[in-house]
């Protein structure tokens, strides 16, 4: 790692600096249309520097995130992100790079996204990678490309995805864009896959069943092998989702219980920023029968040095445009490479631990309905606070925010009543921990009428959320 992020550093590696051209210099005037020329300056207002700062800074400070709060956002896991990584992500030799450059230009480059793909491939026990999607649902879709594009390579018509009825709602959506038809497999009351209603289910038709492992609910299926065979058996293929994977790292792989593909989201299992629309990643690993079909390019080594391999018959094609989101995978290759195997083992322990650490102090408040123990997160049910006392999983939620906190995810999985799902993250320390199950022991001992209306520190208490996300009002006027 120190070596190719030495060489990354320096301006105009990776690993050759282009000849300088002799451009004539023009002025404004000839280079743009005049319609595109403005008359004069901006009315800005004139403002002192001081009163500028202080604008920008108070706004700042509504910002809720993960360097200024806890938030503990199940399914999401929302944890804290190593700034060495960013500062790493911004080396000259990697953010000087234009994607049409000559390949013999992008080294090094091409070398970390080679490496990446090989890391990548072993975590999962799925040897063929691909860098490209651009997030983990757009991974789910490319994956299920791979899958219509195997079947029909076989001549086999199955057009069926199996999907367990407490799945991310992303699987059922990239099933139908890929051209599937979807069917739900019930959960059984503890909350694990009713092998029963798989076995009626899965068939000549089922293309593929799309498993989350660990599932929504924070727990390990513990008969995956079982229901992977009877996948295989009926001639389907078995998908990961592979949004909870910071919670096995190092302790088992998918290739290994019998998955088939699967995604990553970088940001979840390793470390990328995550929220806000901005640039994310999702990519997939595959078994080597489904390789040919993976997105074209793909990094491989030639000789001493690498190039993008286009040369793929059976490829489903580009998905994404160039090598995917690099600056994501960057930062995603030096977060395994500062863990190292040993470390990512370390990260799945301590997701684990947090999580069941802060389940034994939250059950005797809020019950957690299935699992005296969990993985990496675990959904407790306000439902008897809404049928005691008329308070909601989502009064609770709003009231956190209140005592500093981010509200966890609520109402999903819909298998549970009043759901709160809970993920703290291996980055939260003990004494977060304890402060947060404090404050959830003060708010359900607080009025209910103070919870409707909470929060009470905000700019806005509580909108029309369904109204809102319906009918948005796009438009911005000071304060």
């Amino acid at each position: 790692m120190t070596d190719l992020l030495f060489e990354l550093s320096k301006p105009g590696c990776a690993a050759v600096r282009l000849p300088d051209c002799d451009v004539p210099e023009r002025s404004i005037e000839e280079l743009l249309p005049p319609g595109a020329i403005a008359a004069g300056p901006p009315p800005l207002p004139e403002l002192a520097e001081g009163e500028l700062v202080r604008h920008f800074v108070n706004l700042s400070t509504l910002n809720v995130s993960v360097d200024s709060h806890f938030y503990p956002l199940g399914s999401c896991t929302m944890k804290y992100n190593p700034k060495r990584n960013e500062r790493l992500a911004t080396l000259p030799g990697l953010l000087d790079l234009h994607p049409y450059q000559p390949e013999l230009t992008l080294q090094g480059l091409l070398e970390l996204l080679y490496r990446s793909q090989e890391m990548l491939a072993e975590i999962a026990g799925l040897p063929g990678v691909s860098l490209q999607p651009a997030a983990g649902a757009h991974g789910e879709m490319t994956a299920l490309l791979v899958v219509a594009a195997y079947f029909r390579d076989l001549g086999e018509k199955r057009n069926v995805v199996l999907i367990p009825d407490g799945a991310h709602g992303t699987n059922p959506a990239s099933a139908a864009v890929a051209g599937f038809r979807t069917l739900p497999v019930k959960s059984t009351k503890e909350g694990f896959v009713d092998l029963d209603d798989l076995a009626a289910k899965a068939n000549e038709q089922t293309a593929v069943l799309m498993i989350t492992n660990p599932n929504t609910l924070g727990m390990f299926e513990n008969q995956i092998t079982q229901i992977t065979r009877m996948v295989h058996q009926a001639g389907g293929l078995v998908y990961l989702d592979g949004a909870n994977m910071n919670a096995i790292l190092g302790i088992t792989r998918p290739g290994d219980f019998g998955a088939d593909l699967m995604h990553y989201n970088p940001h979840k299992t390793f470390g990328s920023p995550h929220g806000g629309g901005g640039p994310g990643a999702g990519p997939i690993a595959v078994a080597e029968r489904l390789a040919p079909y993976l997105p074209a390019p793909i990094v491989v080594k030639h000789g001493d040095g690498y190039r993008l391999d286009y040369d793929r018959p059976k490829s489903i094609g580009r998905v994404r445009s160039f090598f995917g989101n690099t600056g994501v995978l960057v930062r995603m290759f030096c977060y395994i490479l500062t863990h190292g195997s040993e470390g990512l083992r370390r990260v799945a322990d301590g997701a684990v631990l947090n999580a069941n650490y802060l389940l034994a102090k939250l059950k005797h408040i809020v019950p957690v309905p299935q699992g005296e123990r969990c993985m990496h997160e675990f959904v407790a049910s306000a439902a008897k606070l809404k049928t005691e006392k008329d308070v909601s999983a989502m009064d609770i939620a709003k009231r956190l925010l209140d005592y500093g906190f981010h509200a966890p995810t609520v109402y999903f999985p819909l298998i549970v009543r009043e759901a709160l799902m809970i993920e703290p993250t291996e980055t939260e320390s003990k004494a977060t921990l304890d402060a947060f199950a404090e404050v959830i022991f003060r708010i359900t001992g607080e009025a209910p009428d103070l919870l409707h209306d909470a929060p009470h520190s905000t700019p806005i208490s509580r909108p029309d959320e369904v109204q809102a996300a319906r009918n948005p009002i796009l438009r911005w006027s000071p304060p």
